[in-house]
Order: structure tokens, then C-alpha cells, then sequence
């Protein structure tokens, strides 16, 4: 009895042991993540602790935390990346268990990935794009089993991807792209059964693409350009039924184009240029009817174009140049209703290019030499070859250069003579501007004057600067004009916009170059491409333009590295630097002037992304006294409804082609079916913002950024009201851009277009500045 008893005592005495001592843990445990945090930060050295008071670390720079005062959210961006620099791994992450979200992206850190960072247990979000990151990916980033999304891309990391990323079962979005990472995609990465963009471009991968991957049946986005890959597509491959976007670009992938692509009906891009592929080009190819770019340039491909492509009608982009293809070109091609770029260069193609719309094309090639026509004479355009031969007739080799002029001249008409722009210099004075006088004749007695430089800058100086015109300076070709880059005798280098000759020669056409001239020369605004100077010689005219290193937007949105150059802050910039030059023409020049085309094309950016609106060949100065009725011209995709049955040019037309270029900024390509919505809004309730930004950045997490996109959007979209008359003027788009901007009330992701249409509609209702906060109550 006595012994029950004992018994009974040292279990009770145990169970109370027991239960102080898990009282005891979990009161530490209670109030160790608060204290363990406030000292993690003290010695991290991110912040100047000493001018911030650690009683209120919630509030310092960058830091967000949950109601029980425990962190969350760790996010510096775009320059306010304090002090972290190669502090980086001197955060101690253990004492962050509730660190849903760290971003650094664009901080300088320096050094190595931290294998300590795996001990955020329950981080869902990982940014460290661009962070001039080195060293190998430590294996314990597998530990992150929550982890939702995860970007180290454009960093310098090299070595293999480790096996334990089969672990991020969770992951939604991985993108190493631009790094060195070398040795073959580990087959783990087929455990990832909820990724839904996988992302690892350009770096040095080898092997073949694992048959594993086929697991992946939520992938939207499989993106392995630019690598060391080889062998076959898979078949397996096939099994990825909501993929809309393959790029296997640049690789040494062999074998056929496998039939399986076809069963993949959701994809828009195929990217499968430079690589080894032999074999035909599968017809069944033509049931993909959402497919809108083809590419397939620089393989082994032989046999005929199919003409099954005739069926492809959302198809913008088909390039199948440099391959083995013969026969002739399918009439079907030239009535893809949405085709503007068509390269079938270097071929042993016979016959005659269909007979495509020349308002439909920006570019061209054809044959075994090729020819291309664009509507951006300017310069920049690094891609784009002149016209060298002409092989589609056969008879290339033995023309003068005009014949290949001629050629391009009939397709090319519509992209008009652009003398270049209300330029600048505001009256060039002489002192002022440092400028000789351009009236005294030049050699052989013609005029040739480039302003801000010292002396004359003769006919033949400009001649021994682009060897006569040698095609290896163009950089691009237009309907009245080749463009040039020269390099003049002091240094700098412009752009020579030179007339055909058969326009040179006109004495009506000579009359008119010279008084457009005049006028332009008493325009200037820092977002319009400057006019240095002007030719004006018996073989030939000229115009001389400021250079832009970058070239044109259109160009720099479809460029998957210059894309990604591109972040929201820089494209919202751009959008800025339009409105400021349209609204100059359209209300600091007297009389008004309208350029009536502007598109991605005619607006150029320098070295440092800044908008240049360029081409002014259709400008015309609005008579306010009549009606302006005049040619349809500008630029399909961008020439405002009304145009479509008035010819009554006002300078809405300008603020329609506006709105859709700022739309293809934030969404990385022509906003074409979001413009056909917009006469019947009711789609746009169900579809968020977020789901038509370009998805080749990451969202930002920055609020000042989400409020700027939020309020470019709502003016984009206020812009291409289908009622000009409902459209805001340019001035009032900038004076929005100046006005306060206010928290958004709710998340990003929650904002829809029908808000923001909806909003949009009251902006050219009134000619006061509209109402930012109306915009901030709606969304509450």
C-alpha cells in the first residue's frame, strides 16, 4: 500500500516536473523571437542603429512586422539599400522565424549566397535579383520548403544547381536566368509539381533537358535559352498542357521538331532559333491558334514552308531565316491578318514574297540574301541589316544599291519621310549656341551646316565619314530614306538621315526639305531627338540627328535582355518622357503641332533609357480654324478609331497612340486585345492588373512603385478611350504625373482593369487636373 502510495507521489511530482518546465519553454519561446530579432539587427550592421531606436524596429527602413511586433517582411529596392553591401551574411536568419519575404533585389551585396539563410524556416519569398552575387548556391536553400517564389537571377553564381531544390515543393516561380551556372538540370527539379515559370536562361547548362520535367503539368513558362543543352526535345514534353511560352533558343539541341508541340494548343511563343534541328517543319504546327511567335532561324531545317501556317491568325512574329527551306512561299502567309515581322532570309526560297499589306509589316526579309524594311528609319536598331541583295528574284548580285532601294521602297511607303522632329534648338542664335553661320555655302557651292561644332562640316567630310555611304554604316532603312552612323571629325557620332535619290531629286521635294527644315530648327524640348544639321548637296540631302545608342522602344521591349533592363521605375520614366514631348508640341508650339505617329517604333531611348519621341514625317501643324482633314497615315495598332471614318486630325489622335504605347510598356507587347475590350469593358471585371503586366519582371513589392504603375495604367487607359473626345489632353496626363501620389487601399494583385478603366473614363471629361484621391476611394 505504502508503495502504491510512493509510487502515486513521484509520478504526480514528475508530471509537474514536466508541465513547469514546458510552461517555462513556452513563455521563453513567447518572448525570444522579439528579443532574438532586436538584437539580429543590432549586430547585422543593415542599419545605422544608432539613429534609429530599436524599441521601434517595425518602422525602420525596409522592415514590416505582424500585430504581435515580430518581423515579416524584410524589402529594400531600387536604391535604398542602406548599408547591407557585404554585410549581407552578418545577419543571423536564425532569429527571423517569422520572415515571410526578403527582397534585395538590386542591392550591391557582394560575396556569396549565405548558407545561414536556409534557416528561414518560413520564408515564402526570396529576391536577390541582380545583387552582384558570386560563389556556388548553397544546398541549404532546400531547406526552404515554403518557399513560394525565388529569384537570384543576373548575379554571377556558378557551379551546378543543387539536387536539393527538389525540396522547394512549394515553389511557384524560379528564375536563376544570367549567371554562369554550369552542369546539368538536376532531375529533383521535376518534384516541382506547382512551378509555374521556370526561368534558367542564359547561363552554361549541359546535358539534356530531363525527361523529368514532364511533371510539371502547372507550367505556364519554360524558358532555357541561351545554354550548352543538346540532344532531342523530349516527348514527354508534351504533357505540359497550360505552357504558353518555350524558348530553347541558342543551344545544341538536335533531332526534329517533335509533333508533340502541337498538342500543346495554349502556346503564344515558340523559340527554337540557333540550335541544330533537322528535318521538315511539322504542318501540324498550324493548329496552334494562339500561337503569336514563331522562331525557328538558324537550324538545319529543310523541305518546304508549310502552308498550314496560313492558319496561325494571332501569329505577329515568324522567323524561320538561315535554314535549308525551298520551294515557294505560301500564298496563306500573306494573309496572316496580325503578321508584322517576316524574316525568311537565307533560304532556297523561289518566287515572289506574297502580296502583304505594307501598312501590316514592320519588317520584312526574304531569300537567300535578304531584304527588310521597318518604319523606324532611326537609328539604333542593332538587329536590323540593310538592304543587300535580293535573292527572291535572283537576280541580287549584279544591282546597284538603289535596286534594293527599290525594291523596299513599294512595301516600305507608309513609314513616311521623317524629318525629325520639332526639334530643338530654340532659334539658334549665334552666340548662344555657339553656332557658325549655316548660310555660307560649302563646297561645290551646296549647303552643308552642323550645328554646335566647330566650322563647316562639308559634303565630302560626311562622305569620307561613311566611306560614300557604304552599306555597313546603315542602321536602318525607310520609305523615303537610309540611316547612317557616323562618326564626325571632332569625335561624336550621329545619325545621317539620307534621301533616296529619287526623292533627292525632286525640285518640289528639295523646296519643301528646306522650309521643313527652317521651321524645325525653331523647336526643342529635352524628350525630341535634336536635329544637329542638314545637307543640302546636288547628289544628295541629308539630315544630321542626335544619336540613340539604345534604339527604339519597340525594339528594346522585345529584346529579352534589354527587356529586363527595362524595370518598372525606368518604363514609367519613359512613359513620362512621352507625355512631356507631345504635350510640348501640342501646347508649347504655335500653331499646335500633331505628330500622328507616334508608336513604340518612333520613340528612341539614349544609353540611360530615357523617351525620345523621333519621326516626324507625317507631323502636321493643327490649324485651329479648320478642320484638318488629311491622308490616313501613322502606323497600324496605334492610329485612334475616329480615324477609321472622319479624317479630321486633332491632337487626341496623338493621345489614343499615346495611351497604347504606354500600355505596350507595362505589358511588354502591343496591347491589341486589350484594345479590342475596351469598346465592351465587361471583360476586363474578372481580369487584375497584375495579369497583363509584363511578366518577365518581377512584381514590385515596392509601394511607391505599385502606386506609379497603379496611376500609369488608369492614364494609359484613360487614353485609348474609344471617344476622343473622352480622352484627357497631354497636358492633363502631366499634370496627373506631378500631382501627390496616395497609398492604394489595397493590394496590388486586387486591382482590376475595369477599376481602373472605369476611373479613366471621367479624365477627359474636364479640363482641371482629375482627382488622384477619387482614384484611392474607389479602390477602398
Amino acid at each position: 500500500m505504502a508503495s502504491s502510495f510512493t509510487i502515486s507521489i513521484i509520478l504526480r511530482l514528475l508530471w509537474a516536473t514536466i508541465f513547469i518546465s514546458f510552461a517555462t519553454s513556452m513563455s521563453i519561446a513567447d518572448k525570444s523571437p522579439s528579443e532574438s530579432e532586436a538584437k539580429a539587427l543590432v549586430e547585422s550592421g543593415w542599419w545605422s542603429t544608432g539613429t534609429l531606436n530599436i524599441s521601434e524596429r517595425c518602422k525602420w527602413p525596409g522592415i514590416s512586422c505582424n500585430t504581435a511586433g515580430s518581423i515579416t517582411k524584410i524589402i529594400f529596392f531600387y536604391g535604398s539599400c542602406l548599408g547591407v553591401g557585404n554585410r549581407f551574411g552578418k545577419l543571423n536568419f536564425s532569429s527571423f522565424p517569422n520572415l515571410v519575404y526578403l527582397d534585395l533585389s538590386r542591392c550591391e551585396l557582394g560575396g556569396n549566397v549565405p548558407p545561414q539563410i536556409g534557416d528561414l524556416s518560413a520564408l515564402r519569398h526570396l529576391g536577390l535579383f541582380k545583387c552582384d552575387l558570386s560563389g556556388e548556391l548553397p544546398p541549404s536553400l532546400g531547406n526552404l520548403t515554403r518557399l513560394e517564389y525565388l529569384d537570384i537571377s543576373s548575379n554571377g553564381i556558378h557551379g551546378p544547381i543543387p539536387s536539393t531544390f527538389g525540396r522547394l515543393t512549394n515553389l511557384e516561380y524560379l528564375s536563376l536566368s544570367a549567371n554562369q551556372i554550369n552542369g546539368s538540370i538536376p532531375a529533383e527539379i521535376g518534384l516541382l509539381s506547382k512551378l509555374v515559370r521556370l526561368n534558367l536562361r542564359n547561363n552554361s547548362l549541359v546535358d539534356s533537358i530531363p525527361i523529368s520535367l514532364h511533371h510539371l503539368t502547372n507550367l505556364e513558362t519554360l524558358d532555357l535559352a541561351f545554354n550548352k543543352l543538346q540532344g532531342s526535345i523530349p516527348q514527354e514534353i508534351g504533357n505540359l498542357n497550360k505552357l504558353y511560352d518555350l524558348k530553347l533558343s541558342s543551344n545544341n539541341f538536335t533531332g526534329l521538331i517533335p509533333l508533340v508541340l502541337c498538342h500543346l494548343t495554349k502556346l503564344k511563343n515558340i523559340y527554337l532559333g540557333v540550335n541544330q534541328f533537322v528535318g521538315s517543319i511539322p504542318p501540324c504546327i498550324g493548329s496552334l491558334y494562339n500561337l503569336v511567335n514563331l522562331d525557328l532561324h538558324s537550324n538545319m531545317l529543310e523541305g518546304s514552308i508549310p502552308q498550314e501556317i496560313g492558319n496561325l491568325g494571332a501569329l505577329t512574329h515568324l522567323d524561320i531565316s538561315q535554314n535549308r527551306l525551298n520551294g515557294s512561299i505560301p500564298s496563306q502567309i500573306g494573309k496572316l491578318p496580325r503578321l508584322s515581322n517576316l524574316d525568311l532570309c537565307f533560304n532556297q526560297l523561289i518566287g515572289t514574297v506574297p502580296d502583304i499589306s505594307a501598312t501590316q509589316l514592320s519588317t520584312i526579309n526574304a531569300g537567300n540574301g535578304c531584304y527588310k524594311i521597318t518604319p523606324d528609319p532611326f537609328y539604333g536598331n542593332k538587329d536590323f541589316s540593310p538592304c543587300v541583295r535580293s535573292s527572291v528574284t535572283n537576280k541580287a548580285n549584279s544591282k546597284s544599291p538603289y535596286y534594293y532601294i527599290k525594291i523596299c521602297l513599294p512595301i516600305a511607303i507608309f513609314s513616311a519621310f521623317s524629318i525629325l522632329a520639332c526639334l530643338l534648338f530654340s532659334r539658334f542664335k549665334a552666340k548662344k549656341y555657339n553656332r557658325v553661320d549655316n548660310e555660307q555655302p560649302a563646297k561645290n557651292g551646296d549647303l552643308c551646316s552642323i550645328w554646335n561644332y566647330d566650322g563647316k562640316i562639308a559634303y565630302e567630310d560626311i562622305v569620307a565619314a561613311t566611306e560614300d555611304f557604304d552599306f555597313r554604316y546603315c542602321i536602318g532603312v525607310g520609305g523615303y530614306g537610309s540611316v547612317y552612323r557616323a562618326e564626325l571629325p571632332s569625335g561624336k557620332v550621329v545619325a545621317l538621315k539620307k534621301l533616296h535619290r529619287l526623292e533627292a531629286e525632286n525640285p518640289a521635294f528639295d523646296k519643301s526639305f528646306r522650309n521643313e527644315i527652317k521651321f524645325l530648327t525653331e523647336i526643342r524640348h529635352r524628350n525630341i531627338v535634336k536635329l544637329h544639321g542638314f545637307c543640302l548637296h546636288r547628289r544628295s540631302m541629308f539630315l544630321v540627328y542626335e544619336y540613340m545608342e539604345k534604339g527604339s522602344l519597340f525594339y528594346n521591349l522585345r529584346d529579352e535582355v534589354e527587356a529586363l533592363e527595362m524595370d518598372w521605375m525606368k518604363r514609367i520614366e519613359i512613359i513620362k518622357g512621352m507625355a512631356h514631348a507631345l504635350s510640348y508640341l501640342h501646347y508649347g508650339c504655335s500653331p499646335p503641332i500633331v505628330h500622328r505617329d507616334i508608336s513604340s517604333n518612333n520613340v528612341l531611348l539614349n544609353s540611360s533609357f530615357e523617351a525620345f519621341v523621333a519621326d516626324f514625317g507625317t507631323a502636321r501643324i493643327l490649324d485651329l480654324d479648320s478642320s484638318n482633314h488629311t491622308i490616313l497615315v501613322g502606323t497600324r495598332g496605334y492610329i485612334a478609331p475616329e480615324l477609321a471614318y472622319t479624317m479630321a486630325v486633332t491632337e487626341k489622335c496623338d493621345v489614343y497612340s499615346f495611351g497604347v504605347v504606354a500600355l505596350e510598356t507595362l505589358m511588354g507587347k502591343h496591347p491589341e486585345e486589350l484594345l479590342l475590350w475596351m469598346s465592351s469593358p465587361s471583360p476586363l471585371v474578372n481580369m487584375k492588373l497584375v495579369d497583363v503586366l509584363d511578366s518577365r519582371l518581377p512584381l514590385p513589392t515596392s509601394q511607391l512603385v505599385a502606386q506609379n504603375l497603379v496611376h500609369v495604367a488608369t492614364l494609359a487607359l484613360a487614353c485609348v478611350n474609344q471617344q476622343a473626345k473622352s480622352r484627357p489632353t497631354m497636358k492633363e496626363v502631366c499634370k496627373e504625373f506631378l500631382s501627390r501620389q496616395t497609398s492604394l487601399g489595397i493590394p496590388l494583385r486586387m486591382i482590376s482593369l475595369f477599376q481602373l478603366a472605369k476611373q479613366g473614363m471621367h479624365m477627359g471629361e474636364s479640363s482641371e487636373t482629375c482627382n488622384v484621391e477619387s482614384l484611392h476611394e474607389m479602390l477602398q
